[in-house]
């Protein structure tokens, strides 16, 4: 049997058409064939971005003797992540569960019926000296308890399966109280890293979602302390190397506490995340350094991520040109920015950015990380920005990582709608102009009023994930309020009426990952209902959508949509608290809930003058729970309503500014 990935879509499938391993794609056909040759499955899911996925690809599945086996006495099943979210969160939970972590590349063993009894993550083709086990004997052991000790592995999977309904359901009933954030907060504050910024220790990843509730808890309590760990972790991370100085953007994550070295994949959808915290910082505190991060970052998402003849984003940039690469596209010598810079520019980036003989890449000790370890004087700033240009260039020259092409609706919507808050903080009407051509293209060419969202702009399969659902409903509401045209409004509506038909828990309240039509595809385990609410890695489906309510319920004044927010959140109370900085997005849900909501009403005349202006200043003002609503109207006028207090209409920019100033 051939090796099945060539006509994928897939860019991390069709980059394993060529391996010796007979590789089938997720579906039936597979657990099919495993059922008739009586073999169990391997399943790899991994990703066209992971550096240790491209690891295991080079060093196990492209050797013979590797494919042989696994030809021999297995099925192998590869998965894109990207593309099956919905396969890839059942999986890892299992995983977790027998192994005690998770990551990618993920390797499971299963049953032809699909249950897990082994896994792991990365194995090195021979036993290495971190105690784990080279790959092949891996394969032998399990292929010879298959055959021979067969009832040890069923119980595996007996066991996993007898918990993956608790484990993948994450709601638990409580009381919805004021109780609930100041607890959330307070366990951040716990893992609050005091010495580098962030939250825990290494490895080290951005929590954009809890920097954004903890800015509105010093919005709402002015406490130092919310804003101070906000103001260390995000200065900290774009000092970092997690920071790419030269192009834009943030790195995944870092490995050391430090910020420093990172492993180098950029995602659309973490870029998105933390675009919105710097604007958010920005807007609140009126610091530029947040600003400029925030530039940065959309202008890596216009060079890199953007298509505009096709108006979509692509989903991310691998961290490797080739699999025994280690970020050399991203790291310096000293003697590669000695043959670049003149005298003056290499001491000023030596200084500022840490560059010496010996860097921080353990693969090549030569390489150097940009991370800023000391800020130059204003009056070297010019020079500086010269030498950083070249540096740009040099690396612009070199081959590039990967750029995965495939507009997830999801990550897209997620990109536009932080473009929509980039464009008013930044006054960026560029940023506008691309986020709600996307937008429409969302509408156009992946929303079914039948079927529900698509999952790929443009592809009618795979659909029905709720993550999708949500997200462009979220993004709907970003465009119903940069432009005031209602169509937005209805359109986020719409999907989530929608989506509320198709993953509502009527008995149990909050959301299913996937539709209920779509459960049960490929293996047993995609029939088990999951209800997540844990941000990990992107915001979880269920906090989006308890947000999209809240908006609703401001915006339209439908009691429907309240009443539909309350269940919502009593669903997950239970566990709010306690997911701290992993249930970020239900607790900033649980806050519009919980706290007065401000409206910022801006009827006037479409175009230039006071009305534009003030919807401007309405869009830029910084507050934690805010709606604003244009509307067009013989005369400008602006109210501010928070709770059910609203203030007498103002006519000018000025006015309203004063306004917000006071209330």
């Amino acid at each position: 049997m051939a090796n099945l990935l060539g006509a994928e879509p897939s860019a991390y499938l069709r980059s394993a058409s060529h391996q010796p391993v007979h590789w089938q794609p997720w579906g039936e056909p597979a657990f099919t064939r495993a059922r008739a040759e009586d073999k169990p499955v391997l399943l790899d899911i991994g990703a066209v971005w992971c550096h240790w996925c491209h690891v295991m690809d080079g060093e196990s599945y492209e050797d013979a003797a590797v494919a042989e086996i696994l030809n021999r006495e297995f099925v192998c099943v590869k998965v894109d992540r990207d593309e099956r979210p919905d396969v890839d969160a059942r999986y890892q939970r299992a995983v977790q569960a027998l192994a005690g972590q998770g990551g990618w590349p993920l390797t499971a063993f299963l049953t032809p019926n699909g249950d897990v009894f082994f896994g792991g993550t990365y194995f090195p083709p021979e036993p290495n000296p971190y105690n784990r086990p080279g790959f092949r004997s891996v394969l032998l052991h399990l292929a010879g308890l298959w055959r021979e000790d067969r009832d040890k592995l069923l119980g595996n999977a007996r066991a996993v399966r007898e918990h993956l309904s608790e484990l993948l359901n994450e709601s638990k009933t409580g009381a919805v109280t004021a109780a609930l954030l100041e607890a959330g907060a307070n366990q951040m504050a716990r893992a609050f890293d005091i010495r580098f910024g962030g939250f825990g220790g290494a490895p080290k990843f951005p929590h954009p979602a809890a920097c954004e509730f903890l800015i509105g808890r010093w919005y709402d309590t002015r406490e130092d302390w919310p804003r101070e760990i906000v103001e260390k972790t995000l200065l900290a991370m774009a000092r970092g190397g997690i920071r790419d100085h030269l192009g834009g953007g943030f790195h995944r994550y870092a490995v050391d506490e430090r910020w420093i070295v990172p492993h180098f994949e950029k995602m659309s959808y973490d870029n998105a995340a933390l675009l919105r915290a710097y604007c958010a910082a920005g807007a609140a505190w009126g610091d530029p350094r947040f600003r400029d991060v925030a530039q940065e970052i959309v202008r890596w998402v216009f060079e890199v991520l953007t298509d505009p003849a096709r108006k979509e984003f692509a989903a991310s940039q691998d961290a490797d040109v080739g699999p025994r690469d280690d970020g050399d596209y991203w790291t310096w010598t000293l003697d590669e920015a000695r043959s670049l810079l003149d005298a003056r520019e290499l001491e000023l980036v030596r200084t500022t950015f840490d560059i010496g003989p010996r860097g921080e890449m353990h693969h090549n000790q030569a390489k150097n990380v940009l991370w800023r370890a000391s800020e130059p004087a204003p009056a070297d700033l010019p020079a500086l920005r010269n030498a950083m240009t070249k540096l740009k260039a040099a690396r612009d020259a070199r081959p590039a990582p990967f750029v995965d092409r495939t507009p997830y609706v999801s990550w897209n919507a997620m990109l536009a709608g932080a473009l929509l808050q980039a464009g008013a903080v930044l006054d960026r009407p560029d940023c506008n102009t691309i986020a709600l051509q996307v937008l429409d293209r969302i509408w156009r060419q992946a929303w079914d009023e039948s079927r529900g969202m698509a999952h790929v702009i443009g592809r009618p399969e795979p659909r029905g994930m709720l993550d999708d659902a949500v997200q462009a409903a979220a993004a709907f509401l970003d465009a119903y309020e940069a432009t005031g045209d209602p169509p937005w409004l209805e359109r986020s509506a719409q999907v989530m009426r929608y989506g509320t038909a198709a993953h509502w828990d009527e008995a149990a309240g909050g959301y299913f990952d996937l539709a209920r039509d779509r459960r049960g595809e490929g293996a047993t385990y995609l029939a088990t209902p999951a209800k997540p609410v844990q941000d990990a890695p992107t915001p979880s489906p269920n906090g989006v959508a308890a947000l999209v309510l809240a908006r609703l319920a401001a915006l339209t004044g439908d009691p429907a949509w309240r009443s539909l927010l309350d269940r919502q959140l009593a669903a997950f109370a239970g566990v709010a608290a306690d997911l701290s900085l992993h249930g970020a997005t239900i607790l900033r849900a649980l806050d519009w809930a919980l706290q007065p909501v401000t409206r910022i009403d801006v009827p006037g005349p479409r175009g230039d003058g006071p009305a534009c202006a003030m919807h401007l200043l309405a869009l830029r003002a910084y507050r934690p729970r805010k709606v604003v609503v244009r509307r067009e109207a013989p005369a400008p006028a602006a109210t501010v309503c928070v709770g059910t207090t609203c203030s007498l209409p103002v006519g000018s920019p000025a006015a309203l500014e004063a306004l917000l100033a006071t209330r």
